[in-house]
């Protein structure tokens, strides 16, 4: 895609995920103009990749942490200075080479459709999905919908999504948290509760190899825990803003 988007770009935090990340950033630029990678203080020599690839191409624009941040810390740096430039929203894909780029035209037409929606892609797995990663995501998936009344997360871990940018910004910049493993499903549970509607559209996953240059920086126990003192917090705040959730659907038939 060589035009411009002055509303909508896509937005891929980056994390030591060796050189997979270049055939990432360069699918994602076929079929869509800007590109911005979020480089969240790689160790691995993609940074200097990365600048090399975008002073070559005006639609490709590579932001740095100065350390390992987190995925959540790498979006909003990313969200932030969109905002500041006009953009309203932001598809965030993964740099490692999971997410087809070829969905991005379909998430992005029917972001346009819907503005006021956050566009999430629901999983499809193939044999390359590790069984443990696909099953465990079952419980999260129950705990966000509970905190949400089952508004329509399709799933609440898969990092392939529209946001609405402004929205997102002000949530993230309202809590401490969502900064790590934890952006994902916080970010769909708080922006439901701020009334954005989820709309879910099918994704083929594929989890490439290490022989194929995949990476994985999830930790079992570690983001484990953080999921799960994420969820600790969210039901808090879902028992507060129970009476409001409620009222909101039963009010959705009259819309």
């Amino acid at each position: 895609m060589n035009t411009p988007s002055r509303t909508h770009l896509v937005v891929i935090p980056s994390y030591n995920p060796g050189p997979k990340v270049y055939d990432t950033v360069k699918a994602a630029r076929h079929y869509w103009n800007p590109v911005w990678v979020v480089v969240d203080g790689s160790t691995d020599g993609t940074w200097e990749g990365l600048l090399k690839l975008s002073a070559e191409d005006s639609g490709l624009v590579v932001l740095g942490m100065p350390a390992n941040r987190g995925k959540g810390a790498a979006v909003l740096r990313g969200l932030l200075t969109a905002r500041r430039k006009g953009f309203t929203h932001a598809l965030v894909m993964d740099s490692d080479g999971q997410h087809p780029a070829d969905r991005i035209p379909e998430f992005m037409a029917r972001s346009q459709e819907e503005p006021d929606a956050m566009i999430l892609g629901t999983p499809v797995f193939d044999d390359s999905a590790p069984p443990l990663r696909v099953k465990g995501r079952r419980i999260s998936n129950w705990w966000a919908n509970l905190e949400t009344l089952w508004t329509g997360i399709g799933d609440s871990l898969f990092g392939f999504r529209v946001y609405p940018i402004q929205a997102l910004c002000v949530i993230m910049q309202d809590h401490p948290w969502m900064r790590r493993f934890d952006f994902d499903p916080e970010a769909a549970v708080r922006l439901c509760w701020a009334g954005i509607r989820p709309v879910n559209l099918p994704v083929p996953v594929y989890y490439p190899k290490p022989e194929e240059g995949g990476t994985s920086h999830f930790h079992y126990g570690r983001d484990n825990v953080l999921l799960t003192w994420m969820h600790i917090r969210l039901v808090f705040g879902f028992l507060a803003r129970l009476p409001i959730l409620v009222a909101r659907i039963i009010r959705r038939p009259e819309l």
